[in-house]
């Protein structure tokens, strides 16, 4: 591969491989954050209750996440499983129409239930999408280049998540009484990018050479054995107590505003538009932070810059729940401090694949950070159960713990093979 060192010097394959993983990335990001920005309103239609203090309306709200997480990390594995056996850019269509379609779907639910089945197979295609793509750019970039492409990738996340928090503001304001079902429809657009990936992205020469070289392909079996079985179980914990502090926090964090905006008497339709607002504040300090993660990770490594970036994480998340506080102190301060931190997850991007071999690479990069949506899954809904109605303090300072729980995990994290080479 070139080791190129200016733009200019960037083929087009390359071109190619980074823009249709950007794009998936910024989907990625339209994609998850539909549902949680509208979570609330739409669930109480669907159960046909009065107001978000109904019990019912916490507890569904937290199944239908805890699927999608499932989903999430499911799809991690069975995508990423498809992409050492089908090719990196034949998987990335697959996995950007799968959630494309159901996100479509979900305007069209009629039961809580309907919405989240929808959900989940969504998120099949989001999870996958991370493992083929993280492993398709390392596979094309030059090594020198793969830090900032971390924090280019998560940009388009952000930026993802910023477009949504938008659409949302702007739809509510157009859309009839109790029509956010219909900001679903947004997520269909993605579909049109399958055409042009089968059409101009190639499968990498390194999966090419792999898969031609190789009589009989390596079984997953082997991620859990001999010295490579270390390296799945460490990053796999670090990515489940990461990942759950990072979703415990992003789903009761707009929970916790609504009841906030709603015991100050704040009409549904205002309260949806300042959670958007908030939204957009934590993600674009995110982008910041992913320029700082991919700056500490060329002075410190991977595994270094990961443990200070999760310690800030959950100390951020900590500093913002452990006393009360009112919108504007979090959504102006303490929720985009935590936005910059949570760039930390640009770092897998570029730093799990190359653990694996390349035939293992998407199924050893997917299973290992997908897993930890399981995790998350699960505290979404444990922590849901332990927080009393209209009080989500303690899931969110339980989710600060998880965060520096991480940061414990990473000192134990297996070094960047590029960095040792």
């Amino acid at each position: 591969m070139s080791e190129a060192t200016h733009l200019r010097e960037i083929t087009p394959l390359q071109w190619k491989s980074g823009i249709a993983a950007w794009l998936g990335w910024l989907f990625d990001g339209l994609e998850l954050h539909l549902y949680t920005l509208v979570a609330t309103p739409l669930v109480i239609q669907l159960l046909h209750a009065t107001s978000a203090a109904d019990p019912a309306v916490k507890e569904k709200s937290a199944y239908i996440q805890a699927s999608f997480l499932i989903g999430w990390a499911l799809g991690g594995a069975f995508f990423g499983r498809l992409g050492d056996r089908l090719g990196r850019s034949r998987a990335l269509a697959l996995t950007v129409l799968t959630y494309a379609a159901c996100t479509g779907l979900c305007a069209f639910s009629q039961t809580w239930w309907q919405l989240m089945i929808f959900r989940f197979i969504a998120a099949l295609g989001i999870g996958g999408e991370w493992a083929v793509g993280a492993s398709l750019l390392s596979e094309t970039w030059p090594r020198a280049w793969r830090p900032w492409i971390a924090a280019v990738l998560q940009t388009g996340v952000n930026l993802g998540i910023l477009l949504g928090a938008a659409l949302v503001y702007l739809l509510t304001m157009i859309l009839p009484p109790n029509g956010e079902r219909w900001v679903f429809l947004v997520g269909v657009v993605p579909a049109l990018m399958v055409f042009w990936i089968r059409r101009h992205v190639p499968e990498p020469e390194a999966w090419q050479r792999a898969e031609a070289a190789t009589a009989e392909k390596p079984h997953t079996r082997a991620l859990f054995r001999g010295a490579m079985a270390g390296i799945t179980f460490r990053t796999t914990f670090v990515c489940a107590s990461g990942l759950s502090a990072w979703w415990l926090f992003l789903f009761w964090q707009s929970q916790h505003l609504r009841q906030l905006l709603t015991t100050a008497g704040l009409p549904a339709d205002r309260i949806t538009r300042y959670v958007s607002v908030s939204f957009f504040a934590i993600n674009a300090v995110a982008i910041l932070g992913n320029v700082a993660a991919g700056w500490l990770a060329r002075r410190l490594g991977n595994p270094k810059a990961i443990l200070v970036m999760f310690a800030g994480l959950g100390g951020s998340i900590f500093g913002a729940y452990i006393v009360p506080r009112g919108y504007q102190e979090l959504a102006w301060f303490w929720l985009p401090l935590v936005g910059f931190f949570s760039a930390v997850f640009a770092l897998f991007t570029m730093y799990m694949p190359p653990l694996f071999p390349t035939l293992l690479r998407t199924s050893g990069a997917g299973f290992c950070y997908n897993i930890g949506r399981l995790a998350a899954a699960v505290a979404v809904v444990i922590f849901g159960w332990l927080a009393p109605v209209n009080d989500f303090r303690l899931a969110l300072l339980s989710a600060s713990a998880l965060g520096l729980i991480a940061a414990v995990g990473s000192c134990w994290l297996p070094p960047d093979p590029r960095e040792t080479a």
